[in-house]
Formats: C-alpha cells, sequence, structure tokens
C-alpha cells in the first residue's frame, strides 16, 4: 500500500508536525523568541541572544533576518542555536526571528528592533599567562594577554586585579591597571609586593577588563573574571617550624609582618621581636604572624625574632635595620704619578649595617666604559678608589655608585687630569754646602711627570726668621731634582724642606719632606760691637763697655776683642779681651783719646767701633720723670741743635750687693724721646737714665731721667706721730718713705680721722665711711705735718696716714690720740646753770611777794572750803577699783548755809543726792518728815556698788537750807525702828555756818534738853568733832554697841559732805578754846579756796 517511499515521508512529516500542533495546542506555550539581548566583544559583530518558551524545541530551527541602515535588502540566516552573530552598524537593526519546526514549517515569527544604545560591549574574559611570585621581596609578577587584535583600532582599557589571601581567600587589595589597545596582541605585566612574607601563606590572583570607548553609545561592562591564579604559601609542604622573613634588611622606620610556619600537631604559644611579645595574627591552620609597626635601627649583629611553639619546639629568624647608603660627598678624584687617578669621599651618614650588608662602591667611567670595584674600610668615613690612566685620555666622567640592601644613590665629577697633579711627597731629601752664604738641595719624586713642569717650594728656617722660595724645574719619569740657594746667613743653622706641585695648573701642594738641618760657614762680624766707656771719679782709668754682637752680626763665634787707643791717628795702647768678657779698663793718666774696638773671630776681623773718651762739663743738669707704660719705660727730652753724631741713654741695673751692670741705648740727632725696653726691667723698681749728648768734641751729659716700668703702691705706710694736741686740734708730723718702697712716684698722702677708741673694730672709713670720717688729701710733697682742727675736746680719735701713687693706695699706719679737756668750757658751763637758778630764784621770790595775800589764800585759807579743794577730788571708781580702801562716799555740793539738825529717823536725807546703800534694800519710811525739807541723802561707807540719783529741784521751789547730818555708821545696817516707837527729839536749828556740833552723847535717853544759853555757847563756833572721850567702843553708846539708842553716834571723825579728811584736829579737851587757824596743815594745802 506504501510502496511510494516520497508519499511515505510526506505522510510522515504531516503526521508529526500534527502532533507537534496537537502538542501545541493542548500545552498553550507557541515557540515565540523573546529577551532578546545584543552584545558585542570586538565591536565587529553583534552577538544577539534570546529565550525560547518551550523546551520542547527538538528540531526546532530559526530563520533570522537583519535590516539596517548599512543594507540595501534584508539578510536571512538559518541557525538551530538561539544566538546570531550579525555585524556591528551605528545605527539601529531590525531583526525578524521565525521559529521553524522540523519539517520547516513556521511555527511564529517575532521582529526585534534593537537601537544601538542597547548593545552592551563587554570584553573577551582575560588569561592571565603567568604569575610568579620573588619570596625575597615579597613581590607577586603577573602578565596577561591584552588580545588588543580582536579591536579594529586603538582603545583605552583598565584592567581590575584582585589579589586574595589565606585559605578563606580574603581581598587584600583591588588595583587598576590602565593600558592601551594598540590593535595588536601584547602582553601586560604587573607587579604587587605584600606586607607580609609570600610564604606566610597562600596567594590568589585574577583580573578583569573594561574597555572605555568613547564613540560607542551603547553600555560598556567589565568582562568576566579570568581563572584564579595561585601561589601556594610555605604553610602547604612544610616539615620543620619556620619562622619568616629569613634575615630580612630594611630600612629604618619600616612596618614589618613576620609569620611561624609550624607542622600539624604542634600549637604557638608567642612571637617575640627583640625583647616584647606581640599579639598573634591567625593565617592558616599552620600559620601565625605578628606585625611590628616602625622598627628602630638594630644592633650590627641584627634583631631577633622568636617563635615558641608547643609541645617543645621553637623557631627564629634575624631582622637588620639600618639606613640606605648616603650620596658620597666631596667627591674628589687626582693623579699623583699619573699611573692612577685616585678618587677620595666621604660616606655621609653611617648605614648602621656591616659585613656583606655593607655599602658596596662602584666607580663608572663613561667615556672608557670601564667601572671599578672599590674596597673599602666600612669604619672609616674616607674612602678611596684607583682608576688606571689611560694613555690618550685626559677628560674623565667617573661616576660614583653606592648601593647596600636597602637602596643605591650615586655621585658625579668630570675632570681634566693634567689639571688635577696631587705629586707625591719628595724623597731621599739631601742638603750641603761649601761656602758661608750657600747650600744645595736634591730629592726624588716618583711618577711619570715628563708632560708637565715642577713648582717646587723650599722653606728655609732659623731661630730669627723663616722663608720661602719657589723654584721650577722640568718633570721627568722617576727623577731626582735639584736646586740651589744662594744669600744664607753664615755661620746660621738653617731647617730645609721642599714640597712640589704643578706648575702650569695648579691644584695642591704635595705634603713636606723630611726636614733637614745645615749650618753654613763663618764669616768676618759684619760691624764692629756697640761700645760706651766711662772715667773713673779721679779720672786716671777709663773703662770701655761694649754689647756682645748678635748670632747674625756675629758671623761665628767671636774669639777676642781688640781695644785700641788712638791719639791723631797714633795708637797709644792696644791689647785683646777674650770673647766672653764685654769690658775692660784702660789707664790713660788724665788724658783723652780716641777708644776703637775690634771683634774678631775665625774667619776675621769686624769693623772698628770708635768712641771718644772727652767728658763736656755740664751745668744744671735738671732731673726728669719718665713714664711708666707698662711694657717698658718711656723718656723724652729737648732736643740740643749742637748735638751732631746722637743721643746716648745709660742706666745700670743692680741686684743687691753686685757691682752695677751697664746698659745703654744710641739714638739719632733728630730724635727727642724713646721706649727703653728690657727684660730685666721689673714693676715697681726705679732706674735711673743719663741722658749723654755727642757734639763734635766730646760727650756731654744733658739730663738725668729717673722712672719704672710699671708703678705699684707703696710697699710700706709712712711713719707719722703727733707732736702736739690741744682740746680742739692735734699737729701730725711724718716722715719720706724710702725710696725703694715706694715703688712708684708719690703723688700725695691720705690722713683719715674720726672718732673711734683703741681696741675697737677696723674704722669704717676704711671702706665707705660714714659723713663724720673726714679726709684729707696732702698733695704738697714737701709738707712733713698738718695741724687737724675744729675736734672736740676730751675725745679719742683714730689717724691712719697713706701714702699713694698712680699704681694705687699702699698700706694705712694709725694711732690714736685723745684730745685735751677744754677749761673754759668747763668754767662756763658751771656757771650757766648757776646764773640761771639764780635769776630764776629773784623772780620768783619777787612774785611770790607781789602775790603773797594770794598764796595765802589758795595754799592755807583760814577755813578751808571742802567744795572747791581740787586736790581733793579723787576719781570716781578709786573705792570700786581698791577694795581695801575704806572711805565715804560724798557728792559735790556748795551749800548756801549748813544747818545741824536732829531727826528722829534713822535714815537721814540730804538733799540733792540719794546714795542707796547695797545692803538695805527697801525704802526708809516718810512718816514724820517736814514737807518743806529738802530729800536727804543716805550715807553708806564705801559701798562696792552706788548708784547715784541727781535730781534738781524746781526753779520755782524754794531751796531751803542745805542740812548735815551725822550718823552712827553702823546704824544703817541695824534694824530699823518702827516711826510709831520713835521718841520724839528736838531739832536744834541755829543760823549762819554751824555745820558741826557737839551732840549729846546719849540724846536718846535724855529726858529733857534745855535750850539755854549756856547750851549755844557750848556748841557756838565752829566745832566739828564731838567730844571724843565720850566715844567708848564698850559704852552702851559706842557705834559697835547694838544697844546703843544714841542716833548720833559716830566712829571716828564726822566729816562734811565732800571731805574724806578730817577737818580739824580733835580737842586734846573738851574744855580747851576754840584754835584760831593761824597755821595750815599738810592736809589743808590741798584745799580750794573759798568761794567767799
Amino acid at each position: 500500500m506504501w510502496e511510494n517511499s516520497s508519499l511515505r515521508c510526506l505522510v510522515a512529516i504531516a503526521f508529526l508536525h500534527l502532533l507537534s500542533f496537537i502538542y501545541n495546542q493542548e500545552t498553550g506555550f507557541p515557540e515565540v523568541p523573546q529577551n532578546l539581548k545584543c552584545i558585542t566583544h570586538d565591536l565587529k559583530r553583534t552577538i544577539c541572544s534570546w529565550d525560547a518558551s518551550s523546551s520542547a524545541n527538538l528540531g526546532l530551527t530559526y530563520n533570522i533576518c537583519y535590516a539596517n541602515s548599512d543594507l540595501v535588502s534584508p539578510v536571512c540566516i538559518k541557525t538551530e542555536e538561539k544566538r546570531a552573530d550579525i555585524p556591528v552598524t551605528a545605527g539601529s537593526t531590525n531583526i525578524q526571528i521565525t521559529t521553524l519546526n522540523a519539517a520547516a514549517i513556521p511555527l511564529t515569527t517575532e521582529t526585534f528592533v534593537v537601537p544601538k544604545e542597547n548593545v552592551s560591549l563587554i570584553p573577551f574574559t582575560p588569561q592571565i599567562l603567568s604569575l610568579s611570585p620573588d619570596f625575597s621581596s615579597y613581590t607577586l609578577y603577573l602578565k596577561w594577554n591584552d588580545s588588543g587584535s580582536v579591536f579594529p583600532y586603538g582603545l583605552d582599557a583598565s584592567w581590575q586585579i584582585q589579589i586574595l589571601h589565606k585559605e578563606t581567600m580574603e581581598t587584600v587589595t583591588l588595583a587598576t591597571y590602565n593600558s592601551n589597545l594598540t590593535g595588536k596582541d601584547t602582553v601586560l605585566s604587573w607587579n604587587w609586593t605584600s606586607d607580609m612574607p609570600l610564604e606566610c601563606t597562600s596567594h590568589y590572583v585574577k583580573i578583569r577588563c573594561y574597555i572605555n570607548e568613547s564613540v560607542f553609545t551603547g553600555r560598556k561592562e567589565w568582562s568576566e573574571w579570568s581563572l584564579i591564579k595561585t601561589v601556594p604559601g610555605k604553610d602547604t609542604e612544610l616539615s620543620n617550624a619556620v619562622v619568616y622573613p629569613q634575615d630580612k634588611v630594611v630600612p629604618v622606620g619600616s612596618d614589618m609582618t613576620f609569620c611561624c610556619l609550624y607542622s600539624e600537631g604542634e600549637s604557638i604559644k608567642y612571637m617575640k621581636y627583640g625583647s616584647e611579645r606581640y599579639p598573634l595574627l591567625h593565617l592558616s591552620k599552620r600559620s601565625s604572624a605578628i606585625k611590628v609597626q616602625n622598627v628602630s635601627a638594630s644592633i650590627p649583629s641584627g634583631t631577633n625574632v622568636w617563635c615558641s611553639l608547643q609541645p617543645d619546639n621553637a623557631a627564629g629568624t634575624v631582622l637588620f635595620v639600618g639606613y640606605a647608603p648616603d650620596v658620597p660627598q666631596n667627591l674628589s678624584c687626582e693623579t699623583r704619578t699619573f699611573i692612577n687617578i685616585i678618587c677620595s669621599w666621604n660616606s655621609g651618614k653611617p648605614t648602621g649595617l656591616y659585613r656583606q650588608r655593607r655599602t658596596k662602591y662602584i666607580l663608572f667611567e663613561r667615556i672608557s666604559r670601564e667601572n671599578v670595584t672599590c674596597k673599602v674600610d666600612e669604619l672609616s668615613k674616607k674612602h678611596r678608589c684607583d682608576f688606571p690612566v689611560h694613555a690618550n685620555q685626559k677628560i674623565y666622567s667617573f661616576t660614583l655608585g653606592a648601593s647596600n640592601p636597602i637602596g643605591q644613590t650615586e655621585s658625579s665629577l668630570l675632570i681634566d687630569v693634567n689639571q688635577r697633579v696631587h705629586l707625591e711627597t719628595p724623597d731621599k731629601f739631601t742638603v750641603s754646602t761649601n761656602s758661608s752664604t750657600t747650600a744645595y738641595l736634591s730629592w726624588y719624586i716618583p711618577g711619570n711627570l715628563i708632560q708637565i713642569r715642577l713648582l717646587c717650594q723650599i722653606e728655609i728656617s732659623n731661630s730669627n726668621s723663616e722663608q720661602q722660595l719657589n723654584v721650577s724645574v722640568a718633570g721627568a719619569e722617576n727623577s731626582n731634582y735639584r736646586a740651589r740657594v744662594d744669600a744664607l746667613h753664615p755661620y746660621i743653622t738653617n731647617t730645609f724642606r721642599v714640597r712640589c706641585s704643578a706648575s702650569e695648573h695648579f691644584w695642591r701642594w704635595s705634603k713636606w719632606s723630611e726636614e733637614k738641618k745645615l749650618t753654613t760657614l763663618e764669616a768676618p762680624p759684619a760691624r764692629g760691637p756697640d761700645i760706651w766707656r766711662e772715667r773713673s771719679p779721679v779720672r786716671e782709668t777709663l773703662k770701655i763697655f761694649w754689647k756682645p754682637l748678635l748670632l747674625s752680626e756675629a758671623n761665628g763665634i767671636i774669639l777676642s776683642y781688640e781695644v785700641s787707643c788712638y791719639l791723631q791717628e797714633t795708637m797709644l795702647k792696644a791689647h785683646e779681651v777674650p770673647g766672653p768678657l764685654n769690658s775692660t779698663e784702660l789707664k790713660l793718666g788724665g788724658n783723652d783719646c780716641l777708644i776703637s774696638v775690634v771683634a774678631k773671630n775665625r774667619a776675621g776681623s769686624s769693623p772698628p767701633s770708635r768712641i771718644t773718651s772727652v767728658d763736656i762739663p755740664s751745668d744744671n743738669v735738671k732731673t726728669e720723670q719718665a713714664i711708666a707704660t707698662g711694657n717698658g719705660i718711656y723718656l723724652s727730652w729737648y732736643s740740643d741743635p749742637n748735638v751732631t753724631c746722637g743721643y746716648t741713654v745709660k742706666w745700670c741695673y743692680s741686684s743687691g750687693s753686685e757691682p752695677c751692670n751697664v746698659d745703654w741705648e744710641t739714638f739719632p740727632s733728630n730724635t727727642t724721646d724713646a721706649l727703653i725696653k728690657s727684660a730685666l726691667f721689673q714693676p715697681g723698681v726705679r732706674y735711673n737714665f743719663s741722658l749723654y749728648g755727642c757734639k763734635h768734641n766730646g760727650y756731654q751729659l744733658l739730663q738725668t731721667i729717673t722712672g719704672y716700668m710699671k708703678e705699684l703702691p707703696p710697699k710700706v705706710a709712712p711713719n707719722f706721730t703727733v707732736a702736739e694736741t690741744s682740746s680742739d686740734s692735734v699737729l701730725v708730723k711724718w716722715e719720706d718713705i724710702p725710696v725703694e718702697d715706694c715703688q712708684g712716684f708719690l703723688k700725695g698722702y691720705m690722713l683719715y680721722f674720726a672718732k673711734g677708741k683703741r681696741g675697737a673694730s677696723k674704722p669704717s672709713y676704711l671702706e665707705e665711711g660714714p659723713p663724720e670720717v673726714i679726709p684729707k688729701n696732702i698733695t704738697d710733697l714737701t709738707k712733713k705735718s698738718l695741724r687737724i682742727r675744729d675736734l672736740q675736746g676730751k675725745t679719742s680719735y683714730r689717724l691712719d696716714l697713706k701714702a699713694y701713687t698712680i699704681g694705687g693706695m699702699g698700706p694705712s699706719k694709725s694711732l690714736y690720740v685723745v684730745t685735751k679737756e677744754n677749761s673754759v668750757g668747763l668754767i662756763i658751763a658751771i656757771l650757766i646753770p648757776v646764773a640761771v637758778a639764780v635769776v630764776l630764784g629773784v623772780v620768783t621770790s619777787i612774785l611770790c611777794y607781789q602775790k603773797r595775800e594770794w598764796i595765802k589764800e589758795t595754799f592755807y585759807p583760814d577755813i578751808p572750803n571742802p567744795e572747791n579743794s581740787k586736790a581733793l577730788q579723787f576719781q570716781k571708781n578709786i573705792c570700786e577699783g581698791n577694795a581695801a580702801l575704806k572711805t565715804l562716799e560724798m557728792n559735790p555740793c556748795t551749800p548756801n548755809s549748813v544747818e545741824v539738825v536732829e531727826t528722829r529717823s534713822t535714815v537721814p536725807k540730804i538733799e540733792d543726792t540719794k546714795i542707796v546703800s547695797p545692803v538695805v534694800d527697801s525704802e526708809f519710811p516718810e512718816d514724820g518728815y517736814d514737807t518743806e525739807t529738802e530729800s536727804h541723802v543716805v550715807v553708806s561707807y564705801c559701798p562696792p556698788v552706788i548708784e547715784e540719783e541727781i535730781s534738781s529741784p524746781p526753779i520755782d521751789e524754794h531751796v531751803g537750807p542745805s542740812q548735815v547730818i551725822y550718823i552712827d555708821i553702823q546704824s544703817m545696817y541695824q534694824p530699823q525702828v518702827k516711826p510709831e516707837e520713835e521718841p520724839e527729839i528736838n531739832f536744834l536749828t541755829t543760823v549762819g555756818y554751824k555745820p558741826q556740833m557737839q551732840l549729846p552723847v546719849n540724846a536718846m535717853k535724855m529726858e529733857s534738853h534745855s535750850s539755854t544759853e549756856e547750851d549755844l555757847d557750848e556748841t557756838a563756833g565752829y566745832r566739828p568733832q564731838a567730844n571724843t572721850n565720850a566715844w567708848k567702843l564698850d559704852s552702851p553708846d559706842s557705834p559697835i554697841s547694838i544697844e546703843s539708842n544714841n542716833e548720833n553716834a559716830s566712829f571716828g571723825s564726822p566729816c562734811s559732805i565732800n571731805s574724806r579728811q578730817f577737818l580739824i584736829p580733835p580737842k586734846d579737851d573738851e574744855d580747851s578754846p576754840t584754835p584760831n587757824n593761824t597755821g595750815w596743815s599738810f592736809t589743808n594745802f590741798f584745799q580750794n579756796k573759798p568761794n567767799d
């Protein structure tokens, strides 16, 4: 039935299509492309991919047609994948995707418009070519291909590099590397340095790319990360414990990480850097680390790092910390022999690294392209290095490099070798002579010096001078050089040495050769000696002096002196004096001649020195004073026109018993001053100079001069005494100080005087005296006495006398003197007080006589007035402050009249004042008192506390007569008698001043009293005191008797109101006559004058 095969195939396809259609209808998911995405990797082709709705796409194909502005007609492609490559276009692209089943029957068609902004630029995933570690420097070196050939033109690319470490792959750093894509494949390299040794743990690296195309308007994204490359750490293959880094060298201030690797089964206890422990950082199960910040310079042997493990293991390493080499300083290159060039420099700051870690130096010459390794002493700061000289090369360009494990530096220098010649030290130096003024020198200098000339310097020195001579010689190869020195001084030992340098281009002198000494031969003395002569006092002998010639003048050893005497060119006498002597005597017998002195040595004689023996007489030779300069003596004189052949200043030295050594100096005729210096001059020593003028006919003494090299204060104080003494002056005399003790020219004396006693402390005027110290400056050296006036008589004075020079004040000498007593003053001092006393007495007598009545009334009146007695006005508290003083209290009162009455009341009242007793506080009854009578006062006997109430009566009220009541002192303290029990008592009233009366002794017991004339007569007059005979202590009427009823009884003497004294002495007899007050007692002296 199915013989036709074609038919059978068609039927099968139709059947399958039917099944697919039925399936699609049943599932409801047609094959519709969706989520179209387009990306480009190379900006040439765009890869578009999409998603299909059904997974049952077996046998499905896609027909893709795209069109854009660059195509004339659409382009269709068929693919079984869900992606398609289409060209990149500048505009939008229309894409139509048709889904075909296995029978090529279209199932669905979808059209997409892809704008250029929706296309993403995603570079290809980069591939790492290599990752290599440098464990010594902790550096990873990475290489990869940039795939630049896939892009049609050059682009800017950025690469992101991620570094990870540890087993947990923690990110260490994320770095960015920028490059340019040139259209060709280029291998890029990058390195990274870790802060910990790479051996401590594994490190991982991966990269990705980003293309920065400015023209591309679509999205630009990072590529996928590359495959991870791994650098395994040493902890993955460890057999023994170890600490990294091993023997590392780092600069000062570095931050270091040390790790300790150990085996499984071990654990770390601690890690130490030096002597200090640090906290541990866990890296892996077999690795731990510590971090040390800002390490300091280590010792030459380094700093130890220690790792302690459990159970019992340890590991360690050493860290060397120092500095990079300093730039070579003061680099200098020169040649000494034209065989080698020697370069020297200073190393600068020490690095702190030694042995195999020390600084290494390499000297490189750029023109010849040669280098030399320099061997240097690491402990020395000054280093040198030799470089060979090339035959036809003059210019050399050197670069000196310095390096150590921390860093490297360099210094450069360009030189012309002909201008940098520093010759070797002259050797084999010799000196010879065959005359008194010439020397021959020879020396050797190594090196090939043919191409230059030498400039050599010869130094000649002796005890007196030093000079340098320059000689120029032609250079030679390893040759000896010679020179001749002329104009040397005869018989002088000279010291020679030589040094050389290049003549044309001076750079540096060589070192001095060794010294050689040479003494030239003798020659005749250059001149005659300086001579002087002196005649003896009797003029029979002439002594000739001469000064030894200087060594430079003697030209050899002086063997003798020939002294001759000539008279008109005829030699009279001649003899030789041995060399050591410098004087001789000639006996001329009063004659004069011309003296000649010649010095001789082995080589010959000196020219003669001549002087005449003639002395010209001098008149009125003056003595002047020289000026001390501290290092010499300055002399001056007037010019003499007759002096034709100069001046001679002569002096001599004398030390004790030795004879005077004569010395002199000669000056030209036009000289008028001179500074004389000598090593023999001493401060404070006086020297006498004689000035001679040389005239055509002889020498004449012009003047004498005295002086000191340096003036000092006087050595001793002048001796002085008190010649006369008076009451107001003292005459002081003193003596001159010896010349040898003056030590300078005296300028005066200072005399101090002040009051003082012998044995007292040092007077204050020797310091800075007070005003009472009086100094006297005596500048007239001819005076030898001084009278001190205006002194006080009979007073001790201290006198101090000093001498002074320009050099200062000398010591002082003290004397004590007492002035005499002034008799006139004593007499006046006695007479004046006596006269004053007599005058005062006379004046007082006259005044007393004229005022006799007033004096009588004032000091002793007939009747004293108690009120006006100011002598009796005591202070208020005189009784209060003294408990032992027992007096009656009173109040001031000036009564007009006194009325004495008797009252029956036990408490009397007195006008104006009330004194209350502290013992009796209750008020007394006032019954029976007359209303017209004034208030009375209660008189107590000195109570401790007194209250006074002073009441003034009204002005319009009549003031009655005052009353004086005499009471018994003890009656105040007795029990009071009731008013009804008081007996009636008649008061006796009288007119006139009768303050006191003789009252009946026992008035209370008297039955009656008669006012007879007899009683009045008995009570008339001034009778202040009662009959003391009736006052008996044992009577019932006595004050101490309690049974006494006599109210008027009193103890002691009655007193008036203000009186504290007895007014009238008691009568010896009651019947004696009343005193007439013809005299006054001591107590009356204090009474005031009565007012009437």
